[in-house]
């Protein structure tokens, strides 16, 4: 399995209630055989320009882990659903410097 990056723009009038739009992505992961590893939701923000009539849309990231085959359906899935005005599902850069450093254990205490 591979790490992905899919970043969700759902539409604005779900910022109350984003728990079904979010069940729904989540089993079309699942049902594609991914795991999901990490979650983020950045909230209501204005887009750049104009989508389907809404200035505004709720963004959402999620890394995942997914087979090989899993990108292209889950592509024919999100297109169709209603509640995604866009989503851009990337696989993660293996060069990415890790989160946390390394704590070095050889320092000098007291100086």
């Amino acid at each position: 399995m591979k790490e992905y990056e899919l970043s969700i723009l759902f539409h604005p009038d779900l910022e109350m209630n984003l728990d079904p739009a979010l069940d729904k992505v989540k089993k079309i992961i699942e049902g594609s055989g991914g795991k999901i590893e990490k979650e983020e939701n950045d909230g209501k923000k204005r887009l750049a320009y104009a989508i389907s009539g809404h200035d505004f849309a709720v963004y959402y990231y999620i890394d995942l882990l997914l087979p090989a085959e899993a990108p292209a359906k889950i592509s024919s899935v999100m297109n169709i659903t209603d509640e995604v005005l866009r989503y851009l599902l990337v696989r993660a850069d293996a060069k990415r410097v890790p989160e946390k450093e390394p704590e070095d254990t050889n320092e000098k205490q007291g100086e």
